[in-house]
């Protein structure tokens, strides 16, 4: 019986709902909107085409590497005999910034010593005495357990070259 009150109670009270059932002013509202003047959509802009920009000095210092400075021209002076070897065959390491690279390790088999170089981008590479490595025609001079010293041959700025001595050294982590 409550069943049959609570259901009797519903229908009143959504029928109450349609009693009034002048929605006129909705109605007006509606013809109002349809009779507004239909707008137009703005056409699609045009966009200048992309032109690259080309990078023309490729051969020049790095703007991120630390420039030749003077005092490192008169520790290891200018001599007219020097100058990169443009015709030689490139090395792997010689397609990264010397920056980028790290000495981790170093092996020695039949009496040689290999580093092993870390290339920022997850491998590890063998030199030796006498590879190549770095953007700058660096050359491994001198390789010991911890240190390797590289050579390398940059622009002077006056249209010549000299040789930067640089240096890799083996740093230790501390894992705990």
């Amino acid at each position: 019986m409550s069943k049959y009150i609570a259901l009797l109670a519903a229908l009143l009270a959504m029928g109450g709902c349609s009693i009034d059932g002048d929605h006129s002013d909705l109605r007006q509202k509606m013809v109002a909107v349809k009779h507004k003047p239909k707008g137009q959509i703005e056409p699609i802009p045009t966009f200048t085409p992309y032109s690259p920009y080309v990078y023309s000095a490729a051969a020049q210092r790095s703007p991120f590497t630390r420039p030749v400075l003077e005092s490192d021209q008169r520790l290891v002076g200018r001599r007219l005999d020097i100058a990169p070897d443009q015709n030689r065959q490139r090395e792997l390491l010689e397609g990264f910034n010397f920056d980028a690279l790290s000495l981790v390790g170093t092996l020695s088999r039949s009496g040689q010593l290999w580093a092993l170089i870390d290339d920022g981008e997850g491998g590890i590479h063998r030199i030796t005495t006498g590879n190549f490595l770095g953007k700058n025609h660096g050359r491994v001079v001198n390789a010991t357990a911890s240190q390797l010293d590289v050579l390398e041959i940059v622009p002077d700025g006056t249209g010549g070259w000299i040789e930067r001595p640089r240096a890799l050294t083996l740093e230790e982590k501390d894992n705990r």
